[in-house]
This record gives structure tokens, sequence and C-alpha cells, in this order.
């Protein structure tokens, strides 16, 4: 007896922490770093008339502004690129290029377009660690002070923008 209610307790805490489980929302993923200023990190330049960024050029931005973390090989990337060239027209938008390959990433560029104010490659993924990176693509929003506001997990759909957009809206409202 005192076996079969063990057993059954099991059983209802594994059903109820399932239960929880499919409640959450998968893309709203807790990140350490949200309302902490942009970790410092360094981006190799890629050349070719595209512009490096650094964490000083981030702070000296009095704007929002959003981090994209992409690649060429990422097929995800690919498909949120033409809402992260909307989000372009109107916002400051850099690129953390990943574990990429240079002509990659410029053919990937002159197919797509480049919406990005600059972009710095990561190559061995180290400065996407300091983002606190785990699967691209992932996007950050960042208030006028350069603090992670937001972090976006997995490709920005047309389903996502307006979500998106009225974080900005907030963001560029505040102080």
């Amino acid at each position: 007896m005192r076996l079969y209610l063990v057993g059954l307790i099991f059983c209802v805490i594994t059903i109820l922490t399932f239960i929880i489980g499919l409640q959450k929302d998968p893309k709203k993923i807790p990140s350490n770093l949200i309302n902490t200023s942009v970790p410092d990190f360094k981006l190799d330049h890629i050349g070719n008339g595209i512009e490096n960024f650094n964490r000083t050029d981030l702070l000296e931005i009095d704007d929002v502004k959003i981090v994209n973390v992409f690649a060429s090989w990422c097929p995800p990337c690919k498909i949120e690129h033409s809402q992260i060239s909307k989000l372009s027209e109107k916002h400051f938008i850099f690129g953390i290029n990943q574990k990429d390959k240079k002509n990659d990433l410029l053919n990937w560029l002159n197919k797509l377009g480049n919406p990005y104010q600059a972009i710095g490659s990561d190559t061995k993924g180290r400065a996407s660690i300091n983002w606190g990176v785990y699967g691209i693509p992932e996007t950050f929003i960042l208030d006028k002070h350069s603090k992670i506001r937001y972090k976006h997990v997995g490709p920005i759909m047309q389903r996502d923008l307006e979500e998106i957009k009225s974080i900005i809206r907030v963001l560029e409202n505040e102080d």
C-alpha cells in the first residue's frame, strides 16, 4: 500500500510539472542579462566596406538599438531576414555574425541585402557567450542607455513584429 501511494504521488508530481511546462512560451527564455548594461565583447572586422562595432559604439548611441546574432548557414536566420530589414528602416540594427565564413556571409548579404548598421564576426563564439546566446538567431533590444531590455529567441516572424515594435515604442518614450 505504501509503495502504491509513493508511486501515485510521483505520477501526480510528474503530470503537474508537465502541464506547467506546456503552459510556458518557449520563446520567453529567461536571461540574466535583462536590465543590465551591454556586456564586454570583441568582434573581428569583416572588411569589404562593412563597419565593425564594439561595446563602446553601442554605448555612444543615445537611442534604442537592436543587436541580432545570425549566420548565413542558419536557415531560421534567412527566414527572419525580411523582418530584420523592416526593423532597420527605423532603428539601428547591429549584427553579430556567428561562426561564419567571410565569403558565405558576403554572398548572403549580397543576395538578401544588408540591413545592419555594422556587423562584427564572432568566429569562435566567445562574444555570443558573453551575450548569453546559446542558439541562433537571437535578438536583443537595448534601451537608450544600452541596457538589454528584451531578448527574442529564434527567428523574428511577421507575427512577432508588432510586439517588438511595441517594446521599442515604450523604450523610446522612457527617459
